[in-house]
């Protein structure tokens, strides 16, 4: 019989045959197509061989009209395997249940250490890390990538300067650098107070220095506003001229909006699809399918699964396919001048301090050509005008 190997998988069994005239009975076997191979005979009146399985039937029949009595020594092959699998069908789940235990152990959080930080910065950060996700217990496979998790925390933690994110095994590492405020000099040098830009003085705030303006006074870019030359001629002392000067100043911005613009965006409809990846072999275990959706965007994310501290030749991979549409948002002429009148006023605010104020707005010109809005806008802003100019020695 040729490719004896795939009675492996067929199965194949060990005959024992005793009795007289042998020869004859395996020449019948022969002749009525039944494969036997590995013939042996073990004394006078005993022969063994392996028949195939699936030719066990044809065997007995075969053996009827013959004086010898047949008996079967053992079973081969995988139909057997698993017989005996099912007999210990205990055994193998309790196996198969820890081992599946320990890979879904060896790929959850047990540790987050953070280095670098103080102990409130740290407290603030465990704080984030636990909005995003990132908390003790939970699987690495539900959990965004390194990329992902440095680059939100770093946006949502205003008092660091950057923060590095390492998975090692079961524990995130975390290095942190802290923005240090400046440390505030014990002896401000010698300054006056001048004007950075024109505008009229509406409130003063003066702590140390000579008031060289008044109320309602216009000035301009470099006016001085707060001598930091106290006293008269040989009483006169230089000292850091302090204070807040507030200002009406005067700002003009130019603002573009289209009156139609076409955009993508995601309709909230979403599906997912969750597989193990041999290599490029793929298994789905949820999410079949092709999506109903006729636009869409797929994101994939693969994480290696691990066992213990290696990496198994096996990834998670999670796709998420979420449903887009285009979209035409158009706009009347009322409609675009007030929305370019709001973009233009965040344009504005963007490039002002915190402490700024705008207490009057205008629109100059306005002008709606080709699809366009454009408006030329003029704003009224409260803010504090004085920058610090050093008292050379001679002035």
């Amino acid at each position: 019989m040729k490719n004896h190997w795939l009675t492996f998988f067929t199965g194949k069994i060990l005959v024992k045959v005793e009795g007289k005239g042998l020869e004859r009975v395996l020449n019948a076997l022969t002749r009525l197509n039944i494969s036997i191979w590995q013939v042996k005979r073990v004394g006078t009146e005993t022969v063994i061989f392996y028949i195939s399985l699936k030719d066990i039937h044809h065997l007995r029949r075969a053996l009827r009209n013959f004086d010898c009595r047949v008996s079967f020594i053992k079973g081969q092959g995988t139909p057997f395997l698993w017989k005996r699998t099912l007999r210990n069908s205990g055994f193998l789940l309790g196996s198969l249940a820890f081992f599946a235990l320990i890979i879904i152990l060896s790929n959850m959080i047990w540790g987050i250490e953070i280095k670098g930080a103080s102990p409130k910065t740290e407290h603030e950060i465990r704080k984030e890390l636990d909005e995003i996700g990132v908390k003790i217990g939970k699987s690495q496979f539900f959990v965004k990538d390194v990329e992902s998790i440095q680059r939100e925390l770093s946006k949502r933690m205003d008092n660091i300067t950057w923060v590095g994110v390492e998975l090692k095994g079961t524990t995130y590492h975390f290095q942190v650098v802290e923005k240090n405020a400046p440390e505030e000099e014990e002896k401000a040098g010698n300054q006056n107070l001048v004007a950075k830009q024109k505008a009229i003085i509406v409130k003063m705030f003066v702590e140390q220095g000579q008031t060289k303006v008044a109320i309602n006074d216009y000035v301009k870019k470099g006016d001085l506003l707060v001598s930091g030359v106290i006293g008269k001629d040989e009483q006169s002392k230089a000292v850091p001229a302090k204070g807040v000067i507030l200002g009406q100043t005067w700002y003009t911005t130019q603002v573009e909006l289209p009156l139609s613009t076409d955009f993508e965006v995601f309709t909230g409809r979403e599906k997912s699809k969750h597989s193990l990846s041999f290599g490029s072999f793929k298994i789905p275990i949820w999410g079949w399918g092709e999506p109903e959706f006729k636009d869409y965007v797929k994101e994939t994310s693969a994480k290696k699964v691990k066992l213990f501290k290696w990496e198994l030749p096996i990834s998670y991979t999670h796709t998420s396919i979420k449903e887009n549409e285009s979209v035409t948002r158009t706009y009347n002429e009322k409609e675009a001048i007030k929305v370019a009148k709001r973009l233009a006023k965040e344009d504005l605010k963007s490039t002002l301090s915190e402490d700024a104020e705008i207490i009057g707005e205008k629109i100059l010109h306005q002008q709606v050509d080709n699809g366009k809005v454009r408006l030329n806008m003029y704003y009224k802003v409260i803010e504090d005008i004085a920058i610090e100019q050093p008292i050379i020695q001679g002035d």
